[in-house]
């Protein structure tokens, strides 16, 4: 029988802005990326993988606006061993209060003989060499044997020893395609630590991927086995299925640190927060029923249920809802409440803005209270993440009124405003969203191709804010921007603006 770990910190490494960005359609901007990074050094991550810097001018750019920014998580950056990686990492991490450079290498033989055409004794060597080197520029290194769950375990034992006296201090163990069962993989941790003699001279990281729905349970099972690191991403984003997800090991963790001996230095107060945050500038949805910060994870509608709640909350809850961040009540507002009231449920909310910002979302919330007889926490969220953006906005929208139905042909009349002069347009389409979007792209003249659409509610009720997700093609760019309202054609509106003054924004970073 595995005998659970002595209670131990395990630190939590946090790749949402590299690996998480590699989902499809998840590219976020640099003050986009600075955003999140503010949001998980208040969660009390550890380590803030900030990106991969030799890959791009942005990339790069973005690692380092993070490094100069974030002064309580150490701040990585990622690289393959190829010295012109770990000089650019070296490079953007060059501000960082605390840095580490992570070189990866791949050691399963399907990874060697295909993609590198190189034996082990040349894959070995590379990998020594580059740590060696990477150690001369910072002295928080990490190593990652990818594919390591597939790999020769005599071989892994030997690469693993091998960088460890190279310089390695942190030696990450991924289950790069999924592939591994639980009970394996948490051997696998247990192999390692037996039969690699230097082994106490690192941490073991693990980094698990969801293919098979069990990065999550893999991660724990690595923990259980002496795994003191784990990598992970807010709501599990990550390219195909996904990583392991932050939240859902950190509560367990938790949860049952009766049975896992262990804990981490998480806040998690701020997850529900920080996974709006990601959510929003990924316009990844979060599932209703996901795990720790789904709107329905502490719902309950069975009638046996119910009843033990108000007996007991914990007879159906494991933990509370406050314990992860989920401070939304009831009504809290309404079109009489004025603007101190207003800035104190923000800051209880853990909102603070400028007082131009202030001004703005003030302004946004008494015209929404005018439209719903209820304001709910919620709502304030959703109007203060419409209102305050991080891009310039050089449109803004102004008005629009439409004509749609049955055997009728839409008609919309868009007005819109920039440097403080007013333009209008009134376009046909095949609906009112369709003929909305052609006036925008008349009146502002960025031709835009939509990609993705799709709206939810902010809170229940016939009169609720409606939030619109749109990803949009402007000039070979694709964003990703929302726009929210009780009428979801003035949501859809706003979200297209918002994707066009993205790309300009964009524009003019660049000169």
């Amino acid at each position: 029988m595995i005998q659970s770990a002595p209670k131990e910190r395990v630190l939590i490494f946090d790749t949402t802005l590299r690996d998480g960005e590699q989902a499809p359609g998840a590219s976020m901007n640099a003050q986009e990326k600075l955003d999140i990074a503010h949001a998980l050094e208040r969660l009390r991550v550890d380590i803030i993988e900030a990106g991969f810097p030799v890959i791009s001018k942005g990339d790069f750019n973005s690692v380092k606006l993070v490094a100069e920014h974030i002064k309580n998580s150490i701040v990585c950056g990622l690289a393959r061993c190829i010295k012109k990686d770990i000089d650019a990492a070296a490079e953007a991490l060059t501000s960082a209060k605390q840095a580490r450079i992570h070189v990866f290498l791949a050691t399963s033989k399907i990874h060697m003989e295909h993609k590198f055409k190189k034996t082990e004794d040349e894959i070995f060597q590379i990998a020594v060499d580059h740590v060696k080197y990477a150690r001369q520029k910072c002295e928080n290194i990490e190593f990652s044997p990818e594919d390591a769950s597939r790999s020769d375990k005599k071989f892994l034992y030997r690469i693993i020893e091998a960088v460890i006296k190279a310089g390695a201090t942190t030696v990450n163990i991924p289950d790069t395609v999924g592939y591994s069962m639980p009970a394996e993989y948490g051997q696998l941790i247990a192999d390692i630590k037996n039969n690699v003699p230097n082994i106490d001279k690192a941490v073991i990281s693990v980094h698990c991927h969801d293919d098979l729905g069990l990065s999550v349970a893999n991660s724990l099972a690595a923990i259980l086995n002496g795994a003191r690191q784990a990598e992970c991403t807010i709501n599990g984003i990550g390219e195909r299925a996904g990583n392991a997800s932050m939240e859902e090991i950190v509560m367990a963790l938790r949860t049952r640190s009766d049975f896992y001996g262990c804990d981490t230095n998480i806040n998690p107060k701020e997850f529900f927060r920080t996974s709006r945050l990601v959510s929003k500038y990924t316009g990844f949805a979060v599932a209703p029923n996901k795990a720790i910060v789904g709107q329905n994870a502490f719902r309950h509608e069975a009638g046996i249920h119910q009843d033990g709640m108000l007996k007991n909350r914990s007879t159906y809850e494991i933990m509370q809802p406050k314990d992860v961040g989920f401070t939304l009540t009831g009504l809290v507002l309404g079109k009489h409440s004025g603007r101190h009231a207003f800035n104190d449920r923000l800051k209880s909310l853990g909102i603070t803005l400028k007082p131009i910002q202030l001004d703005k979302a003030f302004e946004r919330f008494k015209k929404v209270a005018d439209k719903k007889k209820q304001v709910f926490d919620e709502d304030l969220v959703a109007i203060v993440e419409d209102e305050v953006k991080v891009f310039h906005e050089a449109w803004s929208f102004v008005r629009l009124e439409s004509k749609s139905g049955t055997n009728i042909k839409p008609n919309v009349h868009v007005v819109l405003k920039s440097k403080n002069k007013s333009y209008e347009k009134e376009m046909t389409g095949d609906g009112p969203i369709d003929a909305c979007y052609k006036a925008i792209d008349a009146i502002t003249k960025m031709k835009g191709q939509l990609l993705d659409y799709s709206i939810q509610s902010v809170t229940q009720g016939k009169d609720a804010l409606g939030e619109v997700t749109v990803k949009v093609k402007i000039q070979e760019k694709v964003v990703i921007a929302q726009g929210t309202s009780t009428d979801i054609l003035e949501a859809s509106a706003k979200a297209y603006l918002n994707a066009v003054n993205k790309v300009i924004a964009q524009a003019l970073q660049k000169k």
